[in-house]
């Protein structure tokens, strides 16, 4: 779509006076298919590294979040909750109000030039996906990917994306100077359950080409096998369909992991559950009875059973570097804006 057909529209949301200020934020609506009924809040973030909770019990510190908001629109998001912190809901406000650090590329840049930056991996895709829809738009992929390639700074993504094959060229050039970690996420192959419970994502099969075609220009990638939905996704048969799938994709390693529900996506995901499996609803109040997590005896079920069939079909169970445990959702440190009106195109 051409940059020519955007308009400003007059009319920022509450949240936008309340957080941004009224002359920081720019809202755009798009009237084409891709983007109908999405709005998008651009901002000029004063600060793009954000500094991990040492509570998450993540393998890295810090993060780079582009975006705000997913269009992927997952109905058990465990980042819905982090919406909130802008006034904004976290049921359909987190699918369709999406925040845009349209300054994050020069933003980074600068801060790896920093004296102060000791060059530490820097995680992407951890709290929203930076390949989502509204980065064929916006580009501020690769802007990142050639600040951080720059600076010999190394960097991991997970991502749901096909569009990060747009930025192969950019990827193999990074790894040559520094540690690069690509893993895709693949919680299950059920084309059905796929169109109702992730909606705006490519389909499972078009992830797991992604790995493959990584594979072939030699960027080793890991499947995130996430989440393993209790009663949906987690027979037997459908574990081992699935891992079969990635192993085929040339998957370098597979990591499941149990859905969990956090406030914020809980109420999202069981009113979907309500809607499109009513006779779940007991048996979801039951198992997660105790809090966000499904109890350890079935996490370390679905463990075992995947990493069985992992070693099976001659994949390994897990890779370095990768969570064990879904972070909790980043509350996102980074300043959002500065009070300047961004320059229309």
């Amino acid at each position: 779509m051409r940059w020519e057909n955007l308009t400003e529209s007059g009319d920022h949301s509450r949240a936008d006076a309340a957080l941004f200020g009224a002359d920081a934020v720019i809202t755009r609506t798009f009237d084409t298919p891709e983007f109908r009924g999405i709005t998008f809040h651009e901002v000029r973030a004063r600060s793009i590294v954000n500094r991990v909770p040492g509570a998450s019990r993540m393998p890295f510190e810090w993060t780079v979040n582009p975006y705000r908001g997913c269009a992927h629109a997952c109905v058990y998001c465990f980042a819905r909750k982090t919406h909130s912190y802008l006034d904004l809901d976290t049921g359909l406000d987190f699918d369709s109000q999406i925040v845009v650090k349209v300054n994050a590329p020069e933003l980074l840049r600068r801060q790896l030039g920093s004296r102060r930056w000791q060059g530490e991996h820097i995680a992407m895709g951890t709290n929203v996906d930076c390949y989502q829809r509204a980065e064929g738009r916006y580009r501020l992929m690769p802007g990142i990917i050639e600040a951080l390639r720059d600076h010999a700074n190394p960097f991991s993504i997970l991502t749901k994306g096909t569009l990060i094959l747009r930025d192969l060229d950019l990827l193999t050039q990074a790894a040559e100077v520094t540690d690069v970690g690509i893993s895709v996420s693949v919680g299950f192959t059920d084309a059905e359950l796929w169109r109702t419970v992730e909606p705006g994502t490519p389909a499972p099969e078009r992830r797991l080409e992604v790995v493959r075609t990584l594979g072939e220009r030699g960027i080793g990638c890991g499947v995130l096998m996430a989440p393993v939905i209790p009663f949906l996704s987690d027979h037997p048969a459908q574990l081992r369909e699935t891992v079969r799938a990635i192993a085929t994709s040339g998957a370098t390693s597979v990591t499941p992991l149990v859905l969990h529900l956090r406030p914020g996506a809980r109420e999202w995901f069981m009113a979907w559950l309500s809607r499109h499996h009513p006779h779940l609803v007991g048996r979801y109040e039951r198992l997660y009875a105790d809090g966000a997590y499904a109890p350890k005896w079935y996490q370390r079920r679905i463990t075992r059973q995947v990493h069985d069939l992992a070693r099976e079909y001659g994949i390994g169970p897990t890779r370095a570097g990768m969570p064990r445990r879904i972070p909790e959702p980043e509350p996102d440190r980074t300043d959002l804006a500065e009070p300047t009106q961004l320059t229309l195109i």
